[in-house]
């Protein structure tokens, strides 16, 4: 049986106190799906929330619906803010660190969200010990995330909680070392558009054997959904689930046996791997 996924924990204040307050530095749309999940699990309320203004106005407009603070820069979104989420576009992190650092101290939890940016960089650019480094995936953006987190060196179990919390909102959460992060990257990471394809070649499928286009693709979409469901729920390997709806000499078995004959499953891995090669690549530079 496959291990359950980690429930989500309680939500812990990071520096004392009942509550906590939370800075987003980066406006986008990752950083508002994780507001808009907090503020709607009532893990915080909205108004705990802070922001800088972001080049996008709209970027801000988006926060200040859900009733968070918009402060007039990042400086302040540190100062105002006991748990502090780095949610900039990778290639600007160590600029925006580099500014920050002087703000930054040990009483301040750091969350980074950025893709491919490496704890020990990290470390090295806001002088600070206490980090953690999430990668969540897009489906964030429908409440259905699946983040993998990592913990700096002075991080604490009570930082730990206060983070899965948050990222509970939005989703599932994992903790794994850091050494995984470019698998994960891989799988779960680049995997939405793996599933998006699929999703599209079987509706695809289902034109090609004669359903209306909006049918097909409406049916391949919740069917995705529904076996994902029956793995994440039950519990039960995903092979166990194949053979249940696989009679002997029935419609499902053909299909499969295509599958088959055309390396399916083996593409998917090779598709992770690829992945996960291409980032490992990407890190070093």
């Amino acid at each position: 049986m496959a291990a359950a996924p980690p429930q989500p924990a309680a939500p812990a204040p990071a520096s004392g106190g009942d509550a906590f307050r939370l800075g987003f530095i980066g406006a986008g749309n990752l950083a508002e799906s994780i507001a808009r999940g907090v503020a709607a699990s009532g893990v915080l309320p909205a108004s705990a929330v802070r922001t800088a203004p972001h080049r996008r106005p709209e970027r801000g407009a988006a926060f200040a619906s859900l009733g968070a603070t918009i402060l007039a820069s990042n400086a302040q979104v540190v100062d105002d803010s006991d748990v502090i989420v780095i949610s900039v576009k990778p290639q600007i992190v160590k600029q925006v660190l580099v500014e920050l650092k002087p703000l930054l101290s040990e009483e301040k939890l750091l969350v980074s969200i950025a893709a491919g940016i490496k704890m020990k960089d990290l470390q090295d650019w806001s002088g600070q010990r206490r980090i953690i480094r999430v990668m969540p995936n897009t489906p964030s953006a429908v409440g259905q995330a699946a983040s993998v987190m990592c913990l700096g060196e002075t991080a604490t179990e009570n930082d730990e909680n206060c983070v899965r919390s948050l990222f509970s909102a939005i989703g599932k959460v994992w903790t794994a070392e850091e050494k995984y992060f470019d698998a994960v990257t891989g799988l779960s990471g680049s995997g939405p558009a793996y599933i998006f394809l699929a999703i599209e070649a079987m509706a695809d499928g289902g034109v090609a054997a004669g359903l209306p286009r909006d049918l097909a693709l409406g049916l391949a979409a919740q069917t995705v959904l529904g076996a994902a469901t029956m793995v994440s729920e039950t519990g039960k390997h995903p092979g166990q689930l194949k053979d249940q709806v696989t009679s002997p000499a029935g419609t499902t078995i053909a299909g499969v046996h295509e599958l088959e004959k055309g390396s399916f499953r083996g593409t998917l891995i090779n598709a992770v791997v690829a992945a996960t090669t291409r980032c490992r690549e990407l890190s070093k530079n």
